[in-house]
């Protein structure tokens, strides 16, 4: 059996430079996400229960921030409700059928959020 060559694509896409010289900031590509207040940010709220088993979650997407911001939030919303979930790929995923108890607590805390869907 013939060994798999490794690509850069097997790296994760990271690079690595031996050059002392190197400056960081030349190769940015600019996406520093800003700070959005929460005023600032349009949230959606979503219903599905496709692809987990007739299970139903409520999905809170359009947060731009930072993943840290992103999974403090999810845990305020997890606690608030009661309920399980995850936050991440910019999406918090609360378990069951919570919309309208997730909109309540995001427009107090100050966010635009709208019901999409059913």
């Amino acid at each position: 059996m013939a060994k798999k060559k490794l690509g850069l694509e097997d790296l994760g896409g990271f690079v690595f430079s031996t050059n002392d010289d190197f400056d960081e900031s030349e190769y940015n590509d600019g996406e520093h996400s800003e700070e959005l207040s929460p005023k600032d940010q349009q949230l959606e709220a979503h219903f599905s229960n496709k692809g987990r088993g007739g299970k139903t979650v409520t999905i809170i997407k359009g947060f731009k921030g930072s993943d840290e911001d992103l999974i403090a939030l999810g845990k305020m919303l997890k606690k608030k409700c009661g309920v399980g979930g995850s936050s991440k790929d910019g999406e918090i995923i609360i378990q069951g059928d919570h919309r309208e108890k997730v909109m309540k607590i995001l427009k107090k805390e100050g966010y635009k959020v709208k019901r999409v869907g059913g």
